[in-house]
């Protein structure tokens, strides 16, 4: 485990999807799901649950279903960048070809985290409302990042995908999840090919946050 601070974790866990097939000793994944384990969950419900498959016939039948979704999404987002050129969009063309890589190798990966949620267990505040319902989220993401964190501090590699989630159906078919449970996200995992984690590229914080009012610019501390 390497000895790592929070924000220094935060700052560097980036989606590594290029991973060795060397297995993940059973300690260092223990210490992983101990940590998806700490997220808060509303009313502390703890609405998820996680399969850990590392099984070679259910990892390649997973991958089979993934590489469908993966290829329509590309196919999606190659049309977007379009108009890019120069270092944008090379860096866009570096992203797909570690996804396809992801796609086309993610029966290798030592283990898939299979997160799943109980909408039954939540309380969904915002399932009323006329837009697309996220507040479910709360109770399952938070252990998803806390997940990734913890590989990072292992030095593992790790993504998070929801592609599989439109395979739904046959996921639950091939993993024996219960008819009133659901899949949240996928998060391949093992220890990286080449350097792995490192510096994210993020938009600034006075593009994300505002002050009192949306649009309403937030001023950065004096000292920065």
């Amino acid at each position: 485990m390497t000895d790592i601070g929070l924000y220094e974790a935060m700052s560097t866990t980036r989606a590594v999807r290029r991973l060795r097939e060397d297995p993940i000793p059973d300690d260092v994944l223990w210490r992983v799901l101990e940590a998806a384990n700490w997220a808060p969950t509303g009313g502390n419900a703890q609405p998820w649950r996680v399969i850990v498959v590392r099984d070679a016939t259910a990892k390649r039948q997973l991958q089979e279903l993934y590489i469908g979704p993966w290829r329509e999404y590309a196919a999606g987002h190659r049309k977007q960048i379009a108009g890019l050129e120069g270092e944008a969009l090379q860096r866009q063309e570096r992203m797909i070809g570690a996804a396809n890589h992801l796609a086309e190798n993610l029966h290798r990966a030592p283990a898939i985290l299979v997160f799943c949620f109980q909408p039954k267990l939540m309380a969904i505040t915002d399932a009323r409302l006329n837009r697309p319902s996220v507040v479910g989220g709360a109770s399952v993401y938070p252990a998803v990042q806390n997940a990734l964190l913890a590989c990072r501090a292992e030095g593992l590699g790790c993504t998070l995908t929801t592609l599989l989630c439109q395979r739904e159906a046959d996921v639950k078919d091939l993993l024996q999840i219960p008819a009133d449970w659901y899949t949240a996200a996928f998060v391949p995992i093992g220890y990286p090919v080449g350097r792995g984690h490192g510096p994210l590229t993020r938009r600034p914080v006075d593009k994300m946050a505002f002050a009192d009012r949306w649009g309403a610019p937030l001023a950065p501390p004096i000292d920065r």
